[in-house]
């Protein structure tokens, strides 16, 4: 069974881990976003591949569901002694080995997907993991600070202020037609059925779906998503001020539907939500805590089983 799937950070990445509990002779391949990458200290820093790739390959900090595990930050706490106006992003010792590598091979020439093939080849994550996109391209967020109006990489918003800024708006920054990766839609054309993880709508799957070609590509596929929203709140993280700043309500509900049936053949809710309706999609209700790696799986299954 090929598998496609779309996906963020913590919650696409632990939700992965349970399609691979579940069908572990399946061909896994991860389009991950990269609206979240960022440049610091002149390194190339990509949050959500590396979380997909540390998670599935058994490195992530279970606790914070970032950054390697047995980390330590004596980095980070020199950096603040210096008064670095960036030392509030999350620099581990061990995670800045992979950022320096990441620089050197693409200052080196190789592309964010040849960099991405040839770091999995230490995890091994048991998936093949793919950027969104070769090309740069950051999601920035327009707030009002202090009375003045401006706008602020994603980061910042989402570590520094936790996202307390009212965000008036979200914009993908990029220059010239923003295009997948290579491979990323022949991995698509391939695919038996796409998941959609419950990683944020907004800042996660919907970056992904702005790349030039990939939501086109899925118009022909089968597409299963599944629900980051439990009884009106996010599962993990912030994504109500994402939904907020696109005028999207915080529900299950509400989430399908800016999806829409152009994109969804199913849709998972939790059991707390059961009753909602998607137009044109099929919704079932289940348990979608992931409490533990069984529950988790017991949620990838679900959604093949949708599909």
């Amino acid at each position: 069974m090929r598998i496609v799937a779309l996906a963020g950070g913590i919650g696409g990445a632990r939700f992965l881990r349970g399609v691979q509990r579940a069908y572990p002779e399946a061909d896994l391949t991860v389009v991950v976003n990269t609206g979240d990458d960022t440049t610091l200290y002149g390194l190339r820093i990509c949050p959500d591949l590396d979380t997909v790739m540390y998670t599935l390959g058994e490195g992530i900090d279970e606790e914070r569901g970032w950054g390697r595990q047995d980390e330590s930050w004596r980095a980070k706490e020199e950096l603040a002694a210096y008064g670095s106006p960036t030392a509030w992003f999350g620099l581990g010792d061990r995670d800045l080995a992979t950022h320096l590598r990441r620089t050197q091979l693409m200052l080196g020439g190789m592309s964010l997907t040849e960099v991405t093939a040839s770091l999995c080849g230490r995890w091994q994550p048991g998936a093949t993991l793919l950027p969104m996109s070769d090309s740069q391209a950051e999601t920035h967020v327009t707030v009002v600070e202090e009375g003045t109006k401006k706008a602020i990489h994603f980061q910042e918003w989402w570590i520094r202020h936790r996202a307390a800024l009212p965000a008036q708006a979200i914009t993908l920054v990029h220059h010239g037609d923003l295009l997948p990766a290579a491979g990323v839609l022949e991995a698509i054309d391939a695919a038996d059925l796409v998941l959609l993880p419950p990683s944020n709508p907004v800042v996660s799957i919907g970056t992904i779906l702005q790349v030039k070609g990939i939501r086109e590509a899925l118009t022909d596929k089968r597409v299963v998503g599944v629900s980051p929203i439990i009884g009106g709140a996010p599962v993990r993280g912030m994504a109500d001020a994402c939904l907020t700043a696109i005028g999207v309500e915080t529900s299950a509900e509400a989430v399908g539907r800016h999806y829409g049936s152009d994109l969804l053949d199913g849709w998972l809710v939790d059991t707390t939500d059961a009753g909602v309706t998607v137009p044109g999609v099929e919704v079932r209700a289940v348990p979608l805590l992931m409490t533990d790696l069984d529950a988790t799986a017991a949620m990838a299954r679900a959604a093949v089983d949708l599909a």
